[in-house]
């Protein structure tokens, strides 16, 4: 018997978040940058919310998983709404890390996602002993619905991006003694565009 093979990618430049440079021409560019807190137990406590799904429900998206945490090749299925206007939006983890100071991952649309494209979720320890979580992602329309949306879908995009960086930092308990930490947030040139309070 053979075994069953998973679905390929629905983009060609599979790997490009974990590339230095420029993300890939042809797409909406999206960064977003927050501040989580301070301190080697902040990034682990940030890492963990990101690597196991606990980022995605917290900002209300449904991820459905085998995989306990993300992992290289682990599929994910990422669903929002109900009813009527539920989106499923199926995912397979194209890399991630669980370094010392860097914990995160990134997903890769696969055939049936709204879009096509790859987003990558990063907590980062500085050298101030900061903790930064960023979100870098490219896509395009990939079903008539998101075509049709037009210039809603980035609007869109850039709310649940500050919503997982709420989420995270709630998850890490960062919040305390940081005030109203600020965000960097990019449009589809991928430059700062300001700040967000994220």
């Amino acid at each position: 018997m053979t075994a069953p093979t998973a679905p390929p990618f629905s983009y060609r430049e599979v790997g490009a978040t974990a590339r230095p440079g420029p993300l890939p021409g042809g797409y909406h560019h999206l960064r977003h940058r927050v501040l989580i807190g301070h301190g080697r137990d902040v990034l682990e406590a940030a890492g963990a919310a990101v690597t196991t799904w606990r980022m995605h429900r917290g900002a209300g998206v449904r991820a459905d998983s085998p995989a306990g945490r993300a992992e290289a090749g682990a599929r994910v299925d990422c669903t929002v709404g109900a009813g009527p206007l539920r989106i499923t939006a199926p995912c397979r983890v194209v890399w991630a890390t669980h370094g010392p100071d860097r914990i995160g991952f990134a997903y890769g649309t696969l055939p049936g996602h709204p879009e096509c494209g790859e987003e990558s979720f990063v907590v980062e320890l500085d050298r101030t002993l900061a903790v930064w979580f960023t979100v870098t992602a490219f896509s395009r329309p990939a079903r008539w619905y998101t075509r049709l949306a037009g210039p809603a879908v980035p609007v869109l995009q850039r709310m649940y991006a500050r919503r997982y960086g709420r989420a995270v930092r709630r998850a890490a308990g960062a919040a305390r003694g940081l005030g109203a930490p600020g965000a960097v947030s990019g449009g589809r040139s991928g430059r700062p565009r300001g700040r967000d309070r994220g």
